[in-house]
């Protein structure tokens, strides 16, 4: 049967497909704000309601080149912004290696003589500096032209994880600082007026505005006469919740365990497992079962560390692809697609198609379970790897949601990989556990509970996708029009 075969149209015309767009909602709502408070990013869509503020000193090693650095730097070859209070600066975090700050420099590059002369000509000075931002590259290899990568024309350096000094004098890293939700994602680029206060901000090298809101504050600053005050971006220092990084894993966990992808078959092959007690004797007897039947929790923990086993596998996978995909400076455009993604695959669900994915960890499973008919019966090492089937199966609905919760995670550092994966995987685990201990008790009364669970689990859950999608598709292609609706 094909895809398109697989469509059910009908389900459009159902009430409890409206009832579910009700529920879904409400739920998206409640995951909306979790997700915004676990990457303190509420600020990022609606601007920081704290005052702003002048940014902090910011020290820092430059590349020293005659004629470009020297003249900005102190007596020991580094950057001090303070010392260059009272210019308009443009502050551009950039990286040998990201292929988006590439872009960046090209366009300073090609409005830094004019935007000079145009400052000069007001009676104004205009300094940009390029801020390294990634503390794995050095000195040398900033100033070693290769590949995409060139030199940037105007005075850079290489920052640290204390190069900004708080106003209570401890120290901080500039790129979480200012970067979006300090995930240290770049390119950012700042424009800061004469008392340091930040009043433009980029963190693409492709804006879809073609650069013009930025420009026309560059020029305005540059200019004479003109308040910059009204410009002016609050900023505040990002904490990640680790609780609510935690939280968030939980809400995950149960769209993950409760996939209508994989989901209406779990409670008859528990059934079967349970069933196969009673003829335990029998098995044992004839050699293919060494010791007594599983019970429910043991089933139940069983296919739950089997599902653990597949997001561990996954969550490395992400881990090295997070920081691959942050050097490429394809975040962006990494996150309009799992946007996209999000909007077909609920929409797949909604209409009853499903993509079969992961197909192969399914064979992967069928070869190396066993059956009562098998020379040995191995229902312990079945349920673990039908756990990894099961993991795998739920993918084909959750992929989009889960794979990028991962990788966003990678980008804020080892403590929310461990606490967010930590919280997916325990839910996992505790959903299982439950449910199987429920088939134990109730068997067809709660086997059929669930299969009429089903429906309903399938197309809240194929709204709330939908809706993520094009919440996410419309706040990365048109920040604007967020601000707008909602502020």
């Amino acid at each position: 049967m094909g895809m398109l075969d697989q469509v059910q149209w009908s389900v459009l015309k159902e009430k409890q497909t409206w009832q579910a767009f009700v529920i879904a909602i409400l739920m998206f709502s409640t995951v909306s704000f979790a997700a915004l408070t676990m990457f303190d990013s509420m600020d990022e869509i609606f601007q920081s309601d704290a005052d702003p503020e002048p940014i902090p000193n910011i020290i820092f090693e430059s590349l020293n080149r005659t004629g470009i650095e020297d003249n900005l730097t102190n007596e020991t070859g580094w950057f001090e912004l303070d010392n260059l209070r009272g210019n308009i600066i443009i502050l551009d975090f950039m990286a040998h290696d990201c292929s988006n700050c590439h872009a960046v420099q090209q366009h300073l590059e090609a409005n830094m003589d004019s935007w000079q002369q145009t400052a000069q000509d007001n009676g104004k000075q205009l300094i940009i500096i390029g801020y390294g931002a990634w503390y794995t590259e050095d000195i040398p290899y900033l100033n070693l032209s290769g590949g995409e990568y060139t030199v940037p024309l105007y005075p850079t350096g290489l920052g640290s994880t204390t190069a900004a000094l708080m106003s209570n004098n401890t120290t901080a890293d500039p790129v979480r600082l200012f970067t979006t939700a300090g995930t240290g994602q770049i390119p950012v680029v700042m424009v800061l007026d004469e008392e340091g206060y930040i009043i433009a901000r980029q963190a693409t090298g492709t804006p879809t505005d073609k650069w013009s809101g930025f420009d026309s504050v560059v020029d305005k600053a540059i200019s004479t006469d003109v308040d910059t005050s009204d410009y002016r971006i609050a900023w505040e220092e990002p904490e990640t919740s680790l609780t609510a990084v935690f939280v968030i894993g939980l809400i995950l966990s149960i769209l993950v365990y409760f996939s209508p992808c994989a989901f209406p078959v779990l409670p008859g092959f528990i059934s079967y497992y349970l069933s196969l007690g009673a003829r335990e004797d029998e098995l044992i007897e004839a050699g293919k079962l060494k010791s007594k039947m599983p019970n429910s929790i043991v089933i139940g923990v069983f296919s739950g560390l089997g599902m653990w086993t597949f997001f561990a596998m996954i969550g490395i996978v992400a881990l090295l692809m997070g920081e691959a995909f942050a050097k490429s400076g394809l975040i962006h455009y990494l996150a309009i697609f799992i946007a996209i993604l999000l909007i077909v695959l609920g929409s797949m669900m909604l209409l009853g198609v499903t993509a079969h994915l992961m197909g192969f960890v399914q064979n992967f499973v069928d070869k190396y379970s066993t059956t009562e008919a098998d020379e040995t019966f191995t229902p312990r090492r079945n349920m673990y790897l039908y756990g990894i089937g099961y993991a795998a199966a739920s993918i084909d609905c959750t992929a989009a949601a889960v794979l990028p919760f991962v990788v966003l995670l990678s980008t804020l550092g080892g403590s929310a990989i461990t606490v967010g994966i930590g919280g997916l995987m325990i839910g996992l685990l505790i959903l299982m556990v439950a449910v199987t201990m429920l088939v134990g008790l109730g068997r067809s009364v709660m086997i059929n509970f669930l299969r009429r669970a089903t429906g309903m689990i399938k197309l809240v859950g194929s709204r709330m996708m939908i809706m993520a999608g094009i919440g996410l598709t419309l706040y990365l292609t048109n920040q604007e029009a967020v601000a707008l609706i909602f502020g």
